[in-house]
């Protein structure tokens, strides 16, 4: 692991926000670096408002997809409400029916199958839309590079809004209303919003067009906060605000659905964590393994007892999910070991015979064993599709631009994409691929890395320091949970391996002259063992974490990481 320290912030501002505050220098330090370096900037952080949303119709089109919305409503049209199969666009369309049911009858909703249709607006949807009379579509989390099916839908009569958050292409579909922050003609203020939060900033200028407040709209931020969760945006101005409200609706007022699934898993609080590999997978699971149709059903039930039954089921679809990843990263992992992709700069592989939907997931455990942009394709009709994962710092939306002579259709992100190919383009493509890696991945990218805000003596680490550190999250890209590192330390003579397989390493330490001991665990960290033993001093990279036994609460080192400390 490359062990790499942030910046040390100034240290006049940091020193006289500790003083305004009241806490010591290292929290002030966290805030500064965060960009918060007064107490009004303080407040907001730690008290996050909703006023403090920006207002809707900054979005470029805004006004427009209001006016066709209500006008939609005055003429009792029937509107569709479209979205991917993943968290993101579950949710969306969770959001968008549930508040628009609220002012109107004629609702329908529609997530695309990932086998038959693939991602996106689908021609089978808007033939769907056309079937049922349908006259608007409303899509969300997808649709930015939709060009062709916009035209198709509009020689139907069928108009569309776009609500979307991925880059746009060189055009702009020819939709009545097209939101996406990311567009270069758009001056909405916070560019980071998920699919659903775009959705979010609809209903919200519908509400405030109805005379409804901000208030009003809270009961809906438990499905933007899953979503701000699983789509791994940034957590950071709005997407922070609408986090820290969702999540306080996850723990106290759920929607019926989330309300069955938290039964099912019989957990107390859930945190942001929580979220991500908790509840996030068991709504993408539907998704994967049956339908994201399941998904919506779910998060739109009204009844209990029938949410319970839903959230059962998809219980079982993670369960079987979770074989299938491991069945498909084993064949995968045997793959690579077979030839000589080892050597690679990138990791590209392919079975004809692989789950569709877990493939995005086998894309991020090869990363864990060879750190290494990665694409796992299979078969999906007379195509090969795949999912693309990359390393921190590797823009893998900018590679796979580089090969797009090879590529039928391929978006996402700067670390997740998906594409599909023909075929006969594989060898070509993997070959380009590999070329382009190679070329534009630096040495120093292909090392994990640890970012560590700030190194603390053990001594720092009191129940308040803890508390406020809390009060930082909600945590996620941007707001991580901060990586402390200390040195001189030493095992007390009774560090070991624990866990079935003995991977994991629990330690008593010890720091300096200092008699106190800390508890710390390290998931994974088991082969560490000889760095701890022989009262060697070493040094830890670590989060701060609560463990809770038997009914105990206590402070422990989550480790991240130990090095030799000479």
């Amino acid at each position: 692991m490359r062990w790499t320290f942030k910046p040390e912030p100034n240290k006049i501002i940091t020193s006289n926000l500790a003083q305004e505050l009241g806490v010591d220098y290292t929290i002030a330090k966290l805030l500064v670096q965060r960009g918060i370096e007064t107490f009004e900037q303080a407040k907001d952080f730690f008290r996050p408002k909703l006023e403090n949303l920006h207002n809707p119709y900054l979005m470029k089109d805004m006004d427009k997809a209001v006016e066709r919305i209500e006008k939609a409503i005055k003429n009792v049209e029937n509107i569709l409400v479209f979205g991917d199969y993943d968290v993101d666009g579950t949710t969306s369309v969770s959001l968008m029916a549930s508040y628009l049911k609220t002012i109107h009858p004629n609702v329908a909703t529609y997530i695309p199958d990932r086998y038959d249709e693939g991602y996106g607006i689908s021609y089978q949807g808007i033939d769907y839309a056309e079937d049922n009379g349908i006259t608007l579509i409303i899509a969300l989390d997808c649709g930015i590079k939709a060009i062709d099916k916009v035209v198709y839908a509009n020689e139907k009569g069928i108009d569309f809004i776009i609500c979307d958050h991925h880059r746009p292409g060189n055009e702009i579909p020819k939709a009545v209303a097209v939101l996406d922050p990311k567009r270069e003609d758009c001056a909405y203020p916070y560019k980071e919003l998920c699919g659903c939060g775009v959705g979010f900033k609809l209903i919200h200028a519908l509400a405030e067009k109805r005379g409804q407040t901000i208030d009003d709209l809270v009961e809906y931020l438990d499905l933007v906060a899953v979503a701000i969760a699983a789509d791994i945006v940034p957590i950071t101005g709005e997407n922070r605000i609408l986090a820290y409200y969702g999540l306080q609706i996850i723990n106290q007022s759920p929607r019926t659905g989330i309300k069955a699934m938290i039964h099912q898993i019989k957990k107390e609080e859930l945190t942001i964590t929580d979220v991500v590999f908790i509840i996030a997978p068991r709504i993408n699971a539907a998704g994967r393994i049956k339908h994201g149709n399941y998904a919506v059903e779910l998060l739109t039930e009204i009844d209990f007892e029938t949410a319970v039954n839903f959230a059962a089921e998809i219980e079982q679809n993670n369960t079987d999910r979770k074989e299938l990843d491991k069945t498909i990263t084993y064949e995968a992992l045997q793959q690579i070991e077979e030839t000589d992709e080892q050597q690679n700069f990138s990791t590209v592989v392919y079975s004809e015979n692989w789950h569709k939907g877990v493939i995005g997931i086998v894309a991020s455990r090869l990363i864990e064993t060879y750190y290494k942009p990665t694409l796992v394709f299979t078969k999906s009709g007379d195509k090969l599709a795949a999912s693309a994962r990359s390393v921190k710092g590797f823009d893998i939306y900018e590679a796979l631009e580089a090969c797009s002579e090879f590529i039928e259709q391929f978006g996402g992100h700067k670390y997740a994409a998906g594409l599909t190919i023909k075929e006969e383009n594989y060898l070509n493509f993997k070959r380009k691929f590999e070329e382009v890696v190679k070329n534009t991945l630096t040495e120093e990218l292909r090392i994990p890395e640890i970012s560590i805000d700030a190194e603390i003596s053990l001594s720092e680490i009191t129940p308040k320091f803890f508390r406020i550190i809390n009060q930082l999250g909600p945590f996620g890209p941007q707001n991580m949970k901060p990586t402390f590192s200390s040195s001189g330390l030493r095992d007390n003579g009774y560090g070991r391996n624990v866990g079935a397989d003995e991977s994991h390493l629990k330690l008593c330490i010890i720091e300096g002259s200092n008699q106190s001991t800390y508890n710390a665990i390290g998931f994974g960290l088991g082969t560490k063992i000889n760095l701890i033993q022989h009262g060697k001093p070493f040094k830890a990279a670590y989060n701060i974490d609560e463990n809770r036994w038997n009914g105990n609460t206590s402070i422990q080192l989550l480790l991240k990481d130990l090095q030799e400390d000479f």
